[in-house]
């Protein structure tokens, strides 16, 4: 694929991600919200698994520590959306990541990025962390969101390290998929397997939508950072703040506002700063 359609695709991705928050925030139960994520996750990855190619050798360990990043970073989430809102968690979690993901990169596998690819990363993290600024959050709301960022960079830099190493994107994310989805599954069985089925009745349809938009965003992703940079290819994939703020604006009716136009208009201009640049 050209660099162009891969970060099309990156696109795609930040479009969907929004899309799947918003239900997770919206639910009345957010854990079960993700475990019923989570659990599409795992039907399409164990329908897949006899069709694909299965990751090599070396991309097993990777495959481990990215399962257990996204296990940080759901718990993470769902703890954030539960003490603070979406306009304030998203993008201080977003925002973070792309400089981290790109600085863990340089450091661990000498990924290295041109000074204008750095300007442009930084001016996306700063447009989009922007969209919370002002926003009134409490310092424990922060910090969440924050240690969110943490391990949305991680997941992200493992998950790009591990698809390199697996040699087959579709192999890793369905393995990537059935482990994070046995994982949650178990985890609800252990402790709530009462509120399981109820909820499966009222909400089945809306979290199996969100799960195959989260599969399908994630595997967007992958197929970028398996070719790309990963501090780019992450810096456009959290650009699902704007997307979520015009979801926000065109759906829920909640205000725009100057600064979220600002904060706009510097996220913009580091897409095109990487578009230049690619």
């Amino acid at each position: 694929m050209t660099a162009a359609v891969l970060y099309g695709l990156v696109i795609l991705s930040a479009i969907a991600h929004p899309i799947w928050n918003a239900m997770v925030k919206s639910s009345g139960d957010r854990l079960l919200s993700m475990v019923a994520i989570r659990t599409t996750g795992l039907i399409l990855g164990m329908v897949a698994l006899p069709f694909v190619d299965w990751p090599a050798p070396q991309a097993w360990p990777w495959l481990a520590i990215t399962a257990l990043a996204h296990f940080a970073y759901y718990g993470l989430l769902i703890r954030s959306y539960d003490i603070g809102d979406m306009s304030v968690v998203y993008p201080l979690a977003r925002g973070l990541a792309p400089v981290l993901a790109s600085i863990v990169a340089f450091i661990v596998i000498d990924e290295r990025l041109s000074f204008g690819q750095m300007i442009a990363v930084g001016v996306i993290s700063l447009g989009i962390m922007a969209f919370s600024f002002g926003a009134g959050a409490s310092a424990q709301a922060v910090t969440f969101a924050l240690a969110t960022g943490v391990s949305v960079a991680t997941y992200s830099f493992l998950g790009g390290v591990g698809v390199r190493a697996a040699g087959t994107v579709l192999g890793f994310q369905a393995c990537l998929e059935i482990a994070t989805g046995i994982g949650m599954v178990g985890f609800v069985l252990s402790s709530r397997r009462h509120d399981l089925l109820p909820y499966v009745r009222c909400h089945g349809p809306t979290g199996l939508l969100a799960g195959l938009v989260s599969v399908a965003g994630f595997l967007a992703f992958l197929t970028a950072a398996s070719q790309l940079p990963i501090g780019p290819v992450s810096a456009l994939r959290e650009t699902s703040v704007i997307f979520g703020a015009l979801i926000g604006t065109l759906v829920l009716k909640e205000g725009f506002g100057a600064r979220r136009v600002a904060a706009s208009i510097s996220v913009v201009s580091g897409i095109a700063m990487l578009a230049a640049l690619r």
